[in-house]
Parts: structure tokens; C-alpha cells; sequence
């Protein structure tokens, strides 16, 4: 038996960040992780690799087809998926190691195996070596989401899989049907569209990107729609067959739809199985999800949870947020997260991101706001660089000016969106923005000018 102040269980962001700053903060801690590598989904099958992939193919697209505008001439352009894939392993492998190494700098002791509560205070960490048994006054839960799946549609790791499968075709797919038009499933979804699949958006909703503004979604799928993919709203999926090389969709009321592959990306569900929680006396709410109150503490003594297995956005940043500020109330410091200033952003070409309320939200909740919109196409960076589609959109409160909603489409949203945050985190005003100097000329005057667009002065449109 091994005794620590503080076991996290799961290394995925918001696990690893919290077992490193309570371990900085002078907590003993110890970190329980089933796979190999540290880093969780995240890392090892998500956001990196995914945007490894997604640099990879924007370039060869951009190579195969925007060159030519700079007065470049390219005759011939191929690409290797072989070294895109190896080169996407270098980039996890390498952060991976990285952790590691965090892990071994501030003393955070790591155990390989599934963490599963036997009681109050008590931990044992499974393996293929045996079973350890820890215990600690404080346990963080941070075992993060799994793939959620569809009735009728039986994922089998080959033709019809998940983001995991997708990031690793051996081949280009000819045909790929994506089912779900959320972020997972657009993002997989243009990376094999500009190698030259064949990409068709099954999407149950009438709109894609749900919970995005709807504005910024409805722009988003012209772009989309333009740049070669096929979107099916409304499309109820009923099933999935697979018969040899080939996979048929079913969609209620509408003809059955044949390809190579089948991405399943409908959304990620809590990891809150088989981790002994009734031994503490937590139980899970109506969506799998484990209860909290402000601290992050469950129901059980000791213990708190973080992360996708929480209510909330199943963001990695949030979760990292949230490890930090487990951590230091752990430790006896303050701590505090604005939820409504944690960005979210779609890393697409252009990348849309956002931060705040939407348009829908502000309504529904009966609040008056003013809005101000800017182009990219009337930016001279824009032009300069040839990246001109999007905009970018303020919702201000009507009466205080207070910015409640930033969103953007366009290249670089996902960097500019942290002004943004920035603004709304200190309770800036549009007015705030619009006096704010920015360089000339860059993608960020068309945050000021839609500053200024909200009291109707904007500049150059």
C-alpha cells in the first residue's frame, strides 16, 4: 500500500495538469493511467494528431491550388500519406514524452493500470503486473469521454469507426460518409476531403456545428459546401451495413448511401464506467456525468471530479482549467473559472471560433444586445495574405455595452478568439476594443473595426 496526499486518476489535460500543479504546490501525487502513453485522448487520438493531419493536408491543398495566385509554379504535386502519418506519430510521441518528463521535474509519481475506488480514500491501480492499492485524503476523477455510438450502427474498428480509426487510414478513402456534422466530424472530415475522398456530412439536426452561432454555421457550410464536401441535413442514420469493401447508410425517409468508410462522430459520452464509484457513494446523473458543486467536490469526502466526466463542455482547455483550479483549492489556495469566457474553436479551413453567448442564446434568455459585424474581405492583411472569406461578429449588451459574445470565421479564429476571452474575462466593453490600438496591417483590425461596427462607426465597411 502506497499513501499520497492526492491521486489523480486519468492522465489525459485536465488529470496531468492537476497532478503537476498540486505537485508544485507540495502535494505528494500520484497519477493513475491505463495507457501507455500520458497525455489522454487529447494527445495520443484527438486534438493534436487530428491537427497534425489537418496541417498536413491544408498544405498540399494549398500547394495544389492557391500557389499559382503568388506567381509560383509547382508542376507537379503529390503527396505521401505514409510520412504524413509518421510525422503526425513524431508529434504525439514527442509531447507524450514531454509529459513525462513534467511528470519526473516536479515529482508526480505515475502508476500504469485503471484506477478503480474499492473505498473512502482507496485506490487500486490494475495492471497486467497485478493490483496496487493506494490511498490518499484527496482523489481527483479525470477519466475523460469515449465515443458515443448510434442504435444500428455497430462500430467495428475497420469500416465503420471512430476518430481514432480515421486518424490512421492506411489509404485514402474514395468514398467516406461522416456521420455527424459536430466539430470531430468536420474537421476528420476536410482532412481526407483535400486528399481527395469523396466526404458526405450525415447530419441529424438542420444545421451543422450545433450550439455554434447560427450565423457563423450557416456561413460555414457554403464554405464547406464549396470546397467539395456534401452535407445531408435533417438525416436521421437507422443503420449501417457492412458487405465487403463497402459500408450502406440507412437514412430514414431518403435512399441508403453506399462508401468505403464510415466515420462516426455523433459526440463523446462520460468514462465514469467501472470505476468503483458506488463503493464512495457517488452517484452518476441522468447523462453519466459525475455531480459537483463549485469546488469540484462529488458527493464522497475527499473526492472531486474534472473534466469531460463533468457537467459542461468537453473542451481540453476547460479540463485543464479545471485540474488547476482543483488543485490549488486542494492546496488551500483560491480558485476560480468564468465558464462563459472558455473559448471553443473549430479547426477547419477557415477556422471558426467563439467565445461567449450566440445570437440564439441572448434571445431565448430575452436580453437586449447590440451587434457588430466585419468582413475579413474589407482587411487589408486579408488580401495581402489571400485569406478574405469570414467575418467577425460582437454581441454587446444594449444598455451596458459589456461584451457578451465574440464569434469568428476566418483564418486564425482559434488565435484571435483569446483577445476576445481576454476582453470579456476583465468585463471589457466593445467601446474597450474599439480604442484599442491594433498593428496595421493584421487579421486582428477586424476584431476593432466589428468593436466599432456595434455603435455603427466601423471604418473601412
Amino acid at each position: 500500500m502506497s499513501e499520497f496526499d492526492l491521486v489523480v486518476i486519468g492522465a489525459g489535460p485536465g488529470g496531468y495538469v492537476a497532478a503537476i500543479r498540486a505537485a508544485q504546490l507540495g502535494l505528494n501525487v500520484a497519477c493513475i493511467e491505463k495507457e501507455g502513453p500520458l497525455g489522454g485522448t487529447c494527445l495520443r487520438v484527438g486534438c493534436i494528431p487530428s491537427k497534425a493531419l489537418l496541417e498536413s493536408s491544408h498544405l498540399f491543398a494549398e500547394t495544389s491550388t492557391r500557389l499559382k495566385d503568388h506567381g509560383i509554379s509547382v508542376p507537379s504535386v503529390s503527396f505521401d500519406l505514409g510520412v504524413m502519418m509518421r510525422r503526425k506519430d513524431r508529434v504525439v510521441n514527442g509531447l507524450t514524452k514531454g509529459i513525462e518528463g513534467l511528470f519526473k521535474k516536479n515529482k508526480v509519481t505515475r502508476f500504469l493500470g485503471h484506477g478503480k475506488f474499492v473505498g473512502p480514500g482507496r485506490v487500486d491501480v490494475v495492471s497486467a503486473a497485478g493490483t496496487t492499492e493506494l490511498t490518499a485524503k484527496h482523489i481527483i476523477i479525470a477519466t475523460g469521454s469515449k465515443v458515443s455510438n448510434l442504435p444500428g450502427v455497430a462500430i467495428d474498428g475497420d469500416r465503420i469507426g471512430t476518430s481514432t480509426e480515421a486518424l490512421s487510414y492506411a489509404e485514402v478513402p474514395k468514398q467516406l460518409i461522416v456521420i455527424g456534422g459536430g466539430v470531430i466530424g468536420l474537421e476528420l472530415g476536410s482532412v481526407w476531403n483535400r486528399l481527395g475522398a469523396k466526404v458526405t456530412v450525415l447530419e441529424y439536426l438542420p444545421n451543422i456545428l450545433p450550439g455554434m452561432d447560427a450565423e457563423l454555421a450557416a456561413d460555414a457550410l457554403k464554405i464547406f459546401t464549396k470546397q467539395g464536401l456534401t452535407f445531408h441535413l435533417g438525416a436521421k442514420v437507422k443503420g449501417a451495413k457492412v458487405e465487403g469493401s463497402k459500408v450502406t447508410v440507412e437514412i430514414e425517409g431518403a435512399e441508403s448511401i453506399a462508401a468505403d468508410r464510415v466515420l462516426m462522430a455523433v459526440g463523446r459520452v462520460p468514462n465514469t464506467e467501472n470505476l468503483g464509484l458506488e463503493s464512495v457513494g457517488i452517484q452518476l446523473d441522468p447523462r453519466g456525468r459525475i455531480p459537483i458543486d463549485a469546488h469540484f467536490k462529488t458527493s464522497a469526502a475527499g473526492v472531486y471530479a474534472i473534466g469531460d466526466v463533468v457537467p459542461g463542455a468537453m473542451l481540453a482547455h476547460k479540463a485543464e482549467e479545471e485540474g488547476m483550479a482543483c488543485a490549488e483549492l486542494i492546496a488551500g489556495k483560491h480558485a476560480h473559472i468564468d465558464y462563459n469566457t472558455i473559448p471553443g474553436v473549430v479547426y477547419t479551413h477557415p477556422e471558426i471560433a467563439s467565445v461567449g453567448q450566440t445570437e440564439e442564446q441572448l434571445q431565448k434568455a430575452g436580453i437586449a444586445y447590440s451587434k457588430g459585424t466585419f468582413p475579413f474581405r474589407a482587411n487589408g492583411r486579408a488580401h495581402a495574405t489571400g485569406e478574405v472569406e469570414g467575418k467577425v461578429k460582437i454581441l454587446a449588451d444594449a444598455k451596458t455595452d459589456r461584451i457578451l459574445g465574440v464569434h469568428i470565421i476566418g483564418a486564425h479564429a482559434g488565435d484571435l478568439i483569446a483577445e476576445a476571452a481576454t476582453a470579456m474575462t476583465f468585463g471589457a466593453s466593445s467601446e474597450d476594443l474599439a480604442r484599442t490600438c491594433h498593428a496595421h496591417p493584421t487579421m486582428a483590425e477586424a476584431i476593432k473595426e466589428a468593436a466599432l461596427a456595434v455603435d455603427n462607426r466601423a471604418i473601412h465597411f
